[in-house]
């Protein structure tokens, strides 16, 4: 048996061996998306194929509690040297999109597996319908790009040359995608090694039992954290702002119910599957890690030292209805679940804000903008497909501190690319990137600012992807009487004559000299912002992070020719009524409920539900297009009626039969 102190070393080991693969990975990659940005996992398996080390340090943080156990199953005769891999969301549910691409490997000890390496790399492409692979606009899995169930790509330590062949020919940048994936194979084989080293120090018995023991610990941390919150059910909403390139919001609806060391979270009454690429492919798994990552984030915020592995999933049941938007049905298109994701996890943060107010944050910007430019380079003459720095917003403003600034809170894994690595890679120039002023919402802590990005392209028709944009109308939410804090926009040629706005449209082309200017959302703001001390608020104007303006109207602060007005901001603060309500959403999404309020939503999806599933999204379009003037749930079943007039052919929900008949 393992006691305390020894799990902690097996423990540290595990973490070292994952930061070593990671190491591994980063400095071989050959993509500035994987080598800069770092989104790459890998990770250390169990027998069973779930998560029990990975790295603090480097990488995506989506991933701890990960288990390769469907996708391991769907080959048989593993053997030594074997590497295999997916990128099929639909093929064992462990990739999530066409361009995450997962390897794991087996690690023999006497002719027995003991465990598994494993990880997975972005690739900048997979061929499909636009650069990148990625786009809103994409409504079914085949057009995201060329796809592999599980199978093996190294036999014996041999790569499968007509594997690499068949994606060589189906992809726009081959070379970096062969790269980086034979990068993270090496990262696979440095994992092995530090395992068989572990089984060498603490024994092959002790090794497997203390493996074991730290997801059982994991397990037993969150069950402790579950335990210190009051039993209860809270409710939460959020939107993502558009739904497909009709420009519905997307809603995702959660019911969180704690009960002693368990938690239960119901999606029920979020937004049917979609015809558009917004889809997250969870296969209906109650503890997929998809899933799950708002919960992680919440975890770590309340105990920085649990472990981080697949035992924390345990305690937490997820409910996705088949045929919605958490869990559709093949062959819906998933590629830009990430958006969804972000808002996912908004909707958990919302819902443990209520039932731990006192520990959590206000809302992050939740739009982590992955920027993609094709085009030629003048310089060479070849033809260029690279990723471009993340715009990933503030974070929301925490119990004791601001926001973090620019890349804040669940997308901050995130690194930024210096401009001047991606201007020599990519032939674009930078005109501007920094941090947008009067971006973070106000509060008693300030919500961290929003990134402000714009570059120039110089080839013509510079094709751009710009994925995940989101937060144009749906504002980060603040708590505790902090504002909702500024929205993200994106403009062509932004103060001139030839100015387009083009809002969350992720696909443009672009000719020589225009200048694409991207902002993010900032992070909301915690507690009233008329008790920030008035110094913080003139050391952020003179900072340059909030306006002599904003300075007075948010947090009543007057600053005349740099200096505080002491008089002025006193009368001005006792006249301020005490803001009321737990969270503040903004005027958009104020008056968007005013009309689609909560027992609407609730007959709308009810009534979908009872639909076949390729009939709901039409139906959700359909009577959207039906509610001008009208509102609440007697609004959307009179929309209901005129769809059913016009479409006869459209079957009765069940719900609603059903209702009748009772």
């Amino acid at each position: 048996m393992f006691d305390r102190m020894k799990l902690q070393v097996l423990a540290n080991h595990a973490r070292s061996a994952a930061e070593n693969m990671a190491h591994t990975l980063q400095r071989t990659a050959h993509s500035a998306f994987v080598k800069e940005t770092e989104d790459f996992t890998v990770m250390l398996l169990n027998r069973r194929g779930e998560t029990f080390g990975v790295p603090m340090e480097l990488g995506a943080t989506w991933y701890p509690g990960l288990t390769y156990g469907r996708a391991i199953d769907m080959i048989e005769d593993y053997r030594p040297g074997d590497v295999a891999f997916t990128n099929d969301p639909y093929s064992g549910f462990v990739a999530t999109h066409a361009p995450d691409t997962h390897l794991w490997k087996p690690v023999f000890h006497e002719d027995e597996i003991i465990a598994w390496t494993g990880g997975h790399i972005h690739n900048t492409d997979m061929g499909g319908a636009v650069p990148a692979s990625l786009s809103r606009a994409l409504t079914e899995i085949h057009q995201e790009g060329i796809r592999f169930p599980p199978m093996k790509l190294v036999r014996e330590g041999v790569f499968d040359e007509q594997i690499l062949r068949i994606m060589t020919t189906n992809v726009r940048k081959p070379d970096l995608n062969i790269g980086d994936i034979k990068a993270l194979v090496g990262a696979l084989n440095t994992g092995e090694r530090k395992i068989l080293a572990m089984v060498e120090k603490f024994g092959k018995t002790a090794f497997l039992d203390g493996v074991d023991a730290l997801l059982d610990h994991a397990e037993a941390q969150a069950r402790d954290i579950l335990r210190a919150m009051p039993d209860g059910r809270w409710e939460f909403a959020d939107y993502a702002d558009e739904d497909s390139v009709t420009a519905n919001p997307c809603r995702l609806k959660l019911t969180l119910t704690i009960r002693g060391d368990e938690a239960v979270l119901d999606f029920t009454g979020s937004d049917p599957q979609l015809a558009s690429s917004l889809n997250v492919p969870s296969g209906g798994d109650p503890r997929h890690t998809i899933l799950l990552v708002g919960v992680y984030y919440v975890l770590y915020t309340l105990d920085p030292k649990i472990l981080l592995n697949t035992g924390l999933t345990r305690p937490f049941t997820c409910i996705t209805p088949e045929g919605t938007v958490l869990n559709p049905t093949f062959p819906a298109a998933v590629g830009m679940r990430s958006l969804t994701c972000a808002r996912l996890r908004s909707v958990i943060f919302g819902a443990f804000s209520q039932a731990v107010p006192e520990r959590l944050p206000a809302a992050p910007a939740g739009n982590n903008c992955i920027v993609n430019v094709m085009t030629t380079d003048e310089r060479t003459g070849s033809r260029i497909i690279a990723a471009v720095n993340p715009v990933v917003g503030g974070g929301g403003g925490m119990p004791h501190r601001d926001g973090t600034n620019g890349s804040g809170a669940d997308a901050a894994y995130l690194k930024n690319t210096p401009i001047e690595i991606t201007e020599m890679e990519t032939p674009v120039e930078f005109v501007r990137y920094g941090l947008a002023a009067d971006s973070g919402g106000a509060g008693r802590w300030r919500g961290g600012l929003a990134t402000h990005m714009a570059f120039r392209v110089f080839s013509p028709d510079t094709r751009i992807t710009a994925r995940n944009r989101d937060r144009g109308f749906f504002r980060p939410w603040g708590v505790l009487g902090g504002r909702a804090a500024g929205l993200s926009d994106m403009v062509v040629n932004p103060g001139t004559p030839g100015e387009r706005r083009l809002g969350n449209i992720d696909t443009a082309v672009l000719q020589p000299g225009d200048v694409l200017d991207i902002r993010s959302a900032g992070g909301g703001g915690r507690g009233d912002p008329f008790t920030r001390e008035s110094w913080r608020v003139v050391q952020d104007v003179a900072r340059g992070y909030v306006s002599v303006e904003a300075a007075e109207r948010e947090y009543g602060v007057v600053i005349r020719d740099g200096v505080l007005d002491t008089q002025a901001t006193d009368r001005l603060r006792a006249n301020r009524p005490a803001p009321a309500g737990h969270f503040h959403f903004g005027p958009e999404r104020e008056g968007y409920e005013r009309q689609w309020t909560p027992d609407a939503y609730e007959f709308l999806t009810r009534t979908l539900a009872g639909l076949p599933i390729h009939w709901r999204f039409f139906a959700k379009t359909e009577i959207f297009s039906r509610m001008a003037g009208r509102d609440g749930a007697g609004g959307v079943e009179a929309a209901l009626a005129e769809v059913y007039a016009r479409f006869p052919e459209m079957p009765p929900s069940k719900a609603l039969v059903r209702e009748a008949a009772e």
